[in-house]
């Protein structure tokens, strides 16, 4: 193979990894914006929050595996892990973790769950549409087989060293948080969600 030829193929592989570096950020948001999300957040609007009486009333439950966040506005449907704190990179890069120092949504108090929003490796975290939530929206958790509705009431973003965030409250409510912004991760998205009913 001839030494122009090696150069071609050293300047086609930095090529496309540049390429990877800047598009991998916005694929996630672009993919989102092409597809027709509308029946989808309606089944799982009504996981969430089904009509007294109906079938998915009576199946919502079967319908979810084990401990579950449900967020219709974001299209997520994802389970619930637990972990330690040593081991929370390894927790993180496979979804949802809860803060293990935290309440559960079966007791009053602040429930906190954390997630990737982007990282080379897994350029969709599961918290990657996280800055989409609106005031508002509704987010459900089912957890030990009962179902929670919570109501977005705060969105801000904080340093990584406020702790605030983890602290105990004497209401029911659900923290989410996750790194922003996106290329530049040195602060953290927070949504602090109000629990409007249990069923």
């Amino acid at each position: 193979m001839s030494l122009s030829r090696i150069n071609n193929l050293i300047l086609i592989a930095i090529v496309l990894l540049n390429g990877y570096v800047i598009a991998a950020p916005f694929l996630p948001s672009l993919l989102f914006k092409l597809q027709d999300n509308g029946k989808k957040q309606n089944q799982l609007e009504q996981l969430i929050k089904p009509v007294k009486g109906s079938v998915s009333d009576q199946s919502s439950n079967d319908a979810v595996s084990g401990n579950s966040l449900i967020i219709p506005a974001l299209l997520l449907n994802q389970p619930i892990l637990e972990g330690s704190i040593a081991n929370q990179y390894k927790t993180l890069n496979q979804g949802i973790w809860r803060w293990p120092l935290t309440s559960t949504p079966d007791k009053d108090g602040n429930t906190v769950l954390v997630g990737h929003r982007f990282t080379y490796t897994i350029p969709k975290g599961v918290f990657y549409y996280l800055n989409k939530l609106q005031l508002g929206d509704n987010i459900g958790i089912f957890w030990n087989k009962h179902r929670y509705l919570y109501q977005v009431t705060k969105i801000s973003t904080v340093s990584p060293n406020d702790t605030s965030i983890e602290q105990n409250t004497s209401n029911p409510e659900l923290t989410l948080f996750t790194c922003t912004p996106l290329l530049l991760p040195k602060d953290r998205l927070v949504i602090v969600a109000n629990l409007e009913s249990k069923s």
